[in-house]
């Protein structure tokens, strides 16, 4: 499948990529502007993949892919696998295997017109959030690259590869994330419910023939 990529554009700062002219607008009107303007000063966003952002990605199962089509009409998709199933693939980009899915391909049709993309980056249980933007484009049948980025404990078919070439990123705050649980995060705290009632349980059994025993007449 081919993809149409956009150059990335220059920008005097790296989060100008969403601190758009009106954007920046309606923060000087709310009275923001000021304190992202001292941060553009000091570095603005990272570019970059870092080991903490490569750090973060390993342990998420899941991320929202934000893609758009030609005329601008956005579409936000859930992408989940194993933990770590989106991968570095260097320092400036990301790759992910694609599944069989419910075969409308709207991600991919979007893609093949408008390679502009978006990551949100949830961790619902530590309540963080990272969102990075920059461009994704479809490779179909590279065998080795779905080798690289698939996992072999997951049942998921891939299809074929993803890949995201990040221009940047930033940590979202954690205000209004109420925390959320996977199964894969709840289950050795289950588990050692379990453990616990069944120790309970067996102590409670005890104890009832005990007392059982006391009060039973003695026939001899």
């Amino acid at each position: 499948m081919s993809t149409t990529t956009t150059n990335l554009t220059p920008r005097e700062f790296s989060s100008d990529i969403a601190f758009t002219p009106a954007v920046k607008a309606i923060q000087a009107e709310k009275g923001s502007r000021k304190g992202y303007s001292r941060m553009e000063r000091g570095g603005a966003w990272e570019t970059k993949v870092t080991p903490e952002l490569a750090e973060y990605i390993a342990e998420l199962d899941m991320f929202y892919l934000g893609t758009a089509n030609a005329t601008g009409q956005p579409y936000i998709q859930y992408r989940g696998g194993s933990p770590g199933f989106l991968k570095v693939v260097d320092e400036q980009t990301l790759g992910f295997a694609d599944f069989g899915g419910n075969q409308q391909f709207i991600t991919l049709g979007n893609l093949s017109e408008n390679s502009r993309a978006f990551l949100f980056l949830m961790d619902y249980a530590n309540r963080r959030r990272i969102k990075v933007w920059g461009t994704a484009r479809v490779v179909e049948g590279d065998a080795a690259l779905e080798a690289r980025l698939s996992d072999p404990a997951y049942p998921g078919r891939v299809e074929r590869a993803i890949l995201f070439t990040v221009e940047a990123w930033d940590v979202n705050c954690q205000q209004h994330i109420h925390p959320r649980f996977s199964q894969r995060q709840i289950a050795p705290v289950i588990e050692q419910l379990k453990s616990r009632i069944a120790e309970l349980e067996a102590e409670n059994k005890r104890l009832r023939l005990k007392v059982h025993e006391q009060a039973t007449p003695n026939k001899e």
